[in-house]
């Protein structure tokens, strides 16, 4: 007779790193829209869209990396790890909210530019205000000892192109 195989030990699939990163990612991204949507700097417009959860962390990425110079569309993709298409795609819905503007590139009349518009830099400000507040949470949460050696070890972990 043969013995039954013994339950493998699959707890791992729920506490892996990889799987504990990507949950406190979206959890700060959460947090830095939701202290975004109840920012009065933020234009309303844009602030209503956050509170309805229009805005998620594919819109941050243009947060995130478009320069306050402003960006082509390759750079822009390249540096938030999407395609060239996706971007487009989100950067065409940031324009119709008013965040962003389309412009000839001065270097290159061919090209275009993506810019932040005044309501841009305006949600970028109360990104930047958001962000600073969820790092100044987690610091609290966990104390400034861990959050330290966890911002020092992920700096590491991601290695220079973060």
């Amino acid at each position: 007779m043969e013995e039954p195989a013994s339950v493998p030990d699959d707890r791992w699939r729920q506490t892996h790193l990889g799987r504990l990163l990507g949950h406190a990612m979206r959890r700060f991204d959460e947090r830095v829209l939701h202290l975004m949507a109840h920012d009065v700097q933020v234009p309303l417009a844009l602030s209503n869209l956050a509170a309805r959860a229009q805005v998620g962390a594919a819109h941050v990425h243009i947060t995130r990396h478009l320069s306050v110079d402003g960006s082509r569309l390759t750079e822009l993709a390249e540096r938030a790890g999407m395609t060239k298409q996706a971007m487009g795609d989100l950067v065409t819905q940031c324009e119709a909210w008013g965040l962003v503007v389309r412009e000839p590139d001065p270097r290159d009349a061919r090209a275009r530019q993506v810019r932040f518009t005044a309501s841009g830099l305006a949600w970028l400000q109360a990104f930047r205000a958001a962000v600073a507040q969820a790092e100044a949470e987690f610091r609290a949460e966990v104390g400034p000892e861990v959050a330290t050696v966890v911002a020092l070890g992920l700096e590491a972990y991601a290695g220079p192109a973060a």
